[in-house]
């Protein structure tokens, strides 16, 4: 048996493990990457209400009554996003892009909760942007 073999310093053994480890940690980043892809956990944090004011204007004397919601500031709704007029008798869609001056009417009964509400393009989201209880 060779004695200078045996208390020789050999330094090679670190380089392999710091390889291994550093190979590990790069493995548990990118499956958390593709995990939160596969998920969906990544484009729902995207998809937040717009900030948007609408006042309600009551129209009693018309048959069937009407209500008019019309976008009176804050956030311009882009076209993909769907925007509801909702009452207990009746919805009605805003069509198209919803910016300052744009408006929806429905008909509604005295008492009924007048919404507008929002939901996402993807349809995953939704919020109601402004509420009232009719007269």
């Amino acid at each position: 048996m060779d004695i200078k073999n045996l208390l020789n310093d050999d330094d090679r053994a670190v380089s392999p493990v710091i390889g291994v480890i550093l190979m590990v940690a790069i493995t548990v980043i990118l499956a958390a990457v593709i995990g939160s892809f596969v998920l969906g956990l990544g484009n729902s944090v995207q998809q937040t209400a717009p900030n948007a004011n609408f006042q309600f204007d009551y129209n009693s004397s018309a048959t069937p009554m009407e209500v008019t919601a019309t976008h009176s500031g804050g956030d311009t709704i882009p076209s993909g996003d769907t925007l509801t007029l909702n009452t207990t008798t009746d919805n009605e869609t805003f069509t198209s892009q919803v910016s300052a001056g744009i408006s929806a009417t429905a008909n509604y009964s005295s008492g009924d909760t007048v919404r507008v509400i929002w939901t996402s393009e993807t349809g995953e989201t939704s919020q109601t942007l402004a509420e009232e209880t009719a007269p």
